[in-house]
């Protein structure tokens, strides 16, 4: 009898450890993800809710309403070129655009959050409840202008953040749609016009990986400003063949760049070197440091979903090892991780996580949620930062990103062109920088099947830049 006693009581410990287990789970699971689930399109509650709340307005950094409410409908603003600029980051009312502010900050803009008073008091008023405004940090003014100047017809992205906060000022997806006027020809388009491509697409980054492995050589070799590479036009592992931009192999004509250090690799964004390079540090060093800047992490940010960007682990042999560290192989990652890279060079070799809400603001103005920054990584150190920002400052006064520079400021950068199966042209890529006290500002361009980097989004990252040099974005 007493053995039944102690197993039954030994079962009911068990059971109790298991409950609060789960209880554990389950809270950590709702601070983890649980926007992630408020936001998804499965949620039925929520679709309910809609119909019983008028959604609160969704508002630009510096008050501009992007979105409201009028007679049970959901309306954007009046001018459609800055309703196009910022549909991505917006959303619209069928939910075509994922994880936007309509969807992800609805539990704010529902008034999910709102107080069994503040309920009261709605009822007590006979008035239909309304949702908290929620103020985003992107600036409509600097997306329209960025739409503007994208390269007509392409599809791409574009992302500018603060690096030393954090905060996003623009986060677009190219081609654009009207929130008001979803025709079927926009449903219909190949380019796929809903799909967010700033933090949904995955890239092959080219040559911008570049920053990734040069960190790699700063952070594990002490002589990496004395390492010698020898460009030959090509180098061949197994049956790949890498060669550098410029290079006809059917015309017998090799772009070679001799014997060259480091910086020099960089500057002229040479694919021989840096393959050189990634097979002397080996898969395993250059992974870590991958894996340092976010590669092949889950990425939970607050305010932002972000698809994960991938480091391969499979098929590793000296090919593809070498063509990782040119920025090629099976690599991906979303234009807004790229900026966030960028950003943390910038920012002396801590890297912010990405930050979209400013505020979330009930009606009788009680404010509900704030900015925070907030570290995510520390992947340099500010020495090898500080060595990373040289390289690419000689990427803009002298190498492959000239047309980057801007007279009088100090632009950094790293151009890219990634090569895809089945396209005409590669990836035109550019991550940089303001290398200004007053101005920490760092974006990614993405523009596809365009050309180089050089000579497509270097000159976008010049625009953009030297627009908001002159139109107050300065600290």
């Amino acid at each position: 009898m007493k053995q039944l006693q102690k197993n039954i009581r030994r079962v009911a410990i068990f059971l109790c450890a298991l409950f609060v287990l789960l209880a554990a789970w389950g809270a950590y699971s709702l601070l983890t993800y649980g926007s992630r689930w408020f936001a998804s399109s499965a949620n039925t509650f929520m679709r309910t809710r809609k119909k019983n709340v008028i959604a609160g307005d969704i508002l630009d950094r510096n008050g501009v309403v992007l979105a409201t409410s009028y007679n049970g409908e959901r309306i954007y603003q009046n001018d459609l070129s800055a309703r196009k600029a910022t549909v991505h980051v917006v959303g619209d009312s069928g939910s075509n655009v994922n994880n936007s502010a309509e969807s992800f900050f609805a539990s704010y803009l529902y008034g999910f959050n709102s107080s069994f008073l503040e309920r009261l008091s709605f009822a007590l008023r006979g008035e239909q409840r309304r949702g908290d405004a929620v103020r985003l940090t992107v600036d409509c003014r600097l997306s329209t202008y960025i739409a503007s100047i994208f390269p007509s017809g392409k599809a791409g992205a574009v992302v500018v953040m603060n690096y030393k906060t954090g905060e996003v000022l623009s986060e677009q997806s190219f081609p654009t749609f009207d929130p008001q006027n979803i025709t079927a020809s926009v449903k219909s388009d190949p380019q796929k016009p809903f799909f967010n491509r700033a933090i949904q697409g995955l890239y092959t980054p080219g040559s911008t990986f570049k920053m990734v492995t040069a960190a790699s050589a700063i952070e594990n070799y002490t002589n990496y400003n004395t390492i010698a590479f020898d460009c030959t036009g090509q180098l061949t592992l197994g049956n790949r063949v890498i060669t550098d931009a410029g290079t006809n192999l059917k015309e017998d004509k090799l772009t070679k760049h001799g014997v060259i250090d480091l910086k020099k690799a960089f500057q002229v964004s040479c694919n021989n070197s840096f393959a050189q390079l990634a097979l002397q540090l080996g898969d395993a060093r250059l992974r870590k440091t991958a894996e340092d800047f976010g590669f092949n992490d889950n990425f939970l940010f607050r305010d932002v979903v972000v698809e994960n960007s991938s480091y391969p682990t499979s098929n590793r042999n000296d090919g593809e090892i070498a063509w990782t560290g040119a920025g090629q192989s099976a690599l991906t990652a979303s234009p807004l991780h790229m900026c966030m890279i960028g950003a943390a060079i910038a920012n002396d070799g801590v890297m912010m996580e990405p930050k979209l809400l400013i505020s979330a603001t009930a009606p009788n103005g009680t404010q509900r949620a704030g900015l925070t920054a907030k570290v995510y990584r520390k992947p340099l150190t500010p020495e090898q930062a500080a060595v990373l920002k040289e390289y690419m400052r000689a990427v803009v006064t002298g190498g492959t990103g000239t047309s980057a520079n801007i007279s009088g400021k100090k632009v950094c950068g790293k151009t890219g062109s990634a090569e895809i199966d089945g396209q005409e042209f590669t990836n035109a890529w550019f991550v940089g920088f303001l290398d200004e006290t007053s101005s920490p500002y760092a974006l990614s361009i993405v523009v596809e099947n365009a050309g180089g980097g050089g000579s497509v989004a270097a000159p976008l990252a010049r625009k953009i830049f030297s627009w908001m040099l002159k139109n107050g974005f300065v600290q």
